[in-house]
């Protein structure tokens, strides 16, 4: 799609009727069609509770998402709208508003668990919205998150004996980051008789209570979920707008008409959505683009139609069979275009065709490298290293024939009037050898320096000449002023001649089976050289995004040890452990 993104409005993405989930087409073909990088931010929370409000504004209208005005959840399933990044120049800002967590009409918490993990799989920024304070009933809605951990894994096949728990430790490389909107609320921010920012106020409720009872345990599950998951935190509060009479006309009401406070609480959000929201990333640093998204909705909604878990690890790799099978393609288009560009057939020598070969196979091979990821087992560059030899394999055989045909074509034009004089018994009289020798030669001399005969130049004439020494014969033979041992000298010099001619294919025969070879072992070379620099690239990127992740993970065991929590922060270390031998393998096994 062109810089222009006209979504007038939002479109369902992901349907919800009778409970079952279902990718809308119409929406898919938007997203398939948009090659820059996206912004992803997805709000989820309770029914009526304004999260379409907050959506309009970060799309800079008054209306679009739905609002509604009764106690009815008026959003379905989850709806997508795509607009220009007001400030990120050559990024789309994805807006994904979903349906009411908690609807009394579903009566179905399974449905919403789906909704929840599907909003924070898709995004790069999670909002969750909500009314009033964070209080130990906000908590209790928000268990959602405490389900994730059977709603979503991070890898396909995980060690036999590795429960959810375990795999939910990788959760934090790949989840977004988490922003809290408290709507209505009108307590002062304070603890301890201390004034706090909405963002300690934020970290002040996600303490956790020391004890080891049912109650404990419930209290802190939903907390510690937010902490471990959701590395990075950042809370809003929101004076309620206007009077409770008037929300129904909010889309409506102009800024003037707002409360203020509320009025500049929406800015700022606005402002640090557009300022602080990520690109929308994979493993490996790959950034989401439409066509990306798509693959990632698709492969999530089939797999909780079929029973199955979303998998980020399985999603990435659905994704890379699609992208990789287009980059194989991408590059041999690449490598066709700039051989039809260079090549003009028949080409001089064989060497000119392959140096014209090689040039084109390391910049195709450098368009899949660009264009591939997780190429497992490098099958997709191996079946590009296939398709590249037998395309080369191709134009030496055209390149055999273009040669073949030129020469065919120049011996008819040079030789026929030669072959013309014979038949007319020009040459058929006393002393007719030896001016047909001299022809003879004095053609092939002008048969030589005809330029591009290509590659079958030689083996062309010799086959010609071969096929006429019955007639050279004829015309030694009929010549009475040659003596017969002239005759016999004569036989043996043609004879020799043709030997040496024959060697001399031969020789030329050896040398560009040399030549196949070693451009075979300078093709494998390069696959391989590309090869090594991607992977080590790759595992530079990996590093990187591990130690962000250790960083955070370290972070957060700081604090729960700061806090009393023995087993909590015990944890942690082992995870932590487990990422840090990881990273030594990584960065033990260097390519070189």
């Amino acid at each position: 799609m062109a810089s222009e993104i006209h979504m007038t409005g939002p479109m369902c993405l992901i349907e919800n009727t009778n409970g079952r989930l279902m990718a809308n087409p119409e929406a898919l073909k938007i997203l398939s069609a948009i090659t820059q990088p996206m912004v992803v931010v997805a709000i989820v929370g309770l029914y009526r509770t304004g999260k379409s409000y907050l959506m309009n504004k970060l799309a800079g209208k008054k209306k679009g998402f739905s609002l509604g005005s009764t106690v009815q959840s008026h959003t379905k399933g989850i709806w997508m709208w795509c607009v220009p990044h007001p400030k990120k120049p050559g990024h789309i800002l994805v807006l994904l508003d979903t349906e009411g967590l908690g609807d009394v009409e579903k009566g179905d918490n399974q449905n919403d668990s789906w909704i929840f993990a599907l909003a924070v799989l898709l995004s790069s920024t999670f909002v969750y919205n909500s009314i009033g304070t964070i209080n130990q009933q906000a908590m209790d809605q928000l268990y959602y998150v405490t389900e994730l951990t059977h709603r979503i894994r991070s890898k396909s096949s995980p060690d036999e004996n590795e429960n959810e728990v375990e795999d939910s430790a990788d959760f934090v490389s790949f989840f977004p980051d988490f922003v809290w909107t408290l709507r209505d609320f009108s307590l002062d921010l304070e603890a301890d008789g201390q004034p706090l920012t909405p963002d300690e106020y934020l970290t002040y409720s996600l303490k956790l209570k020391k004890g080891t009872s049912q109650k404990d345990e419930t209290f802190n599950l939903p907390r510690l979920c937010i902490r471990k998951f959701f590395p990075k935190k950042k809370c809003f509060v929101f004076d309620r707008p206007v009077h409770r009479r008037k929300l129904a006309q909010l889309e409506k009401l102009q800024d003037e008409e707002l409360d203020p406070e509320f009025v500049q609480q929406v800015a700022d959000f606005c402002s640090y959505i557009f300022s602080n929201s990520k690109t929308k990333t994979l493993s490996g640093g790959i950034q989401v683009n439409g066509p990306r998204l798509e693959s990632l909705v698709l492969t999530y909604v089939n797999a909780i139609s079929s029973g199955d878990l979303p998998c980020m690890e399985n999603a990435v790799l659905a994704l890379a069979q699609i992208e990789n099978s287009a980059a194989v393609q991408k590059a041999i288009a690449h490598y066709e275009q700039q051989m039809g560009q260079k090549v003009q057939l028949p080409t001089e020598s064989l060497q000119e065709l392959l140096d014209l070969h090689r040039d084109s196979e390391r910049e195709a091979i450098e368009v899949f490298i660009r264009s591939s990821f997780k190429d497992v087992d490098h099958l997709f560059q191996k079946e590009l290293a296939a398709q590249l030899e037998k395309k080369r394999d191709d134009f030496c055989k055209q390149n055999q024939e273009a040669s073949s045909d030129r020469c065919s074509a120049l011996l008819q034009v040079i030789f026929s009037p030669l072959e013309e004089e014979v038949k007319a018994g020009i040459y058929s009289k006393p002393g007719g050898y030896r001016l047909f020798v001299q022809k003879l030669q004095d053609l092939k001399k002008k048969y030589y320096e005809e330029p591009r005969k290509g590659i079958q130049a030689e083996e062309i004439l010799q086959t010609y000449l071969k096929s006429k020494e019955s007639m050279t014969d004829a015309i030694l033979q009929t010549d009475q002023t040659l003596t017969e041992k002239e005759k016999e000298i004569e036989v043996e010099r043609v004879k020799a001649e043709s030997a040496q001619a024959s060697a001399k294919m031969l020789q030329e025969m050896q040398r560009k089976n040399e030549q196949m070879m070693e451009q075979k072992e300078r093709s494998y070379q390069e696959h391989l050289k590309q090869l090594t620099e991607k992977m080590e690239n790759d595992r530079v990127q990996l590093l990187k995004e591990q130690e962000r992740t250790l960083a955070l993970k370290l972070q957060e065991q700081e604090q729960l040890l700061k806090e009393g929590f023995q087993k909590e922060s015990r944890i942690m270390k082992n995870e932590i452990q487990d990422l840090q031998t990881k990273m030594r393998r990584r960065k033990a096994c260097t390519i070189s």
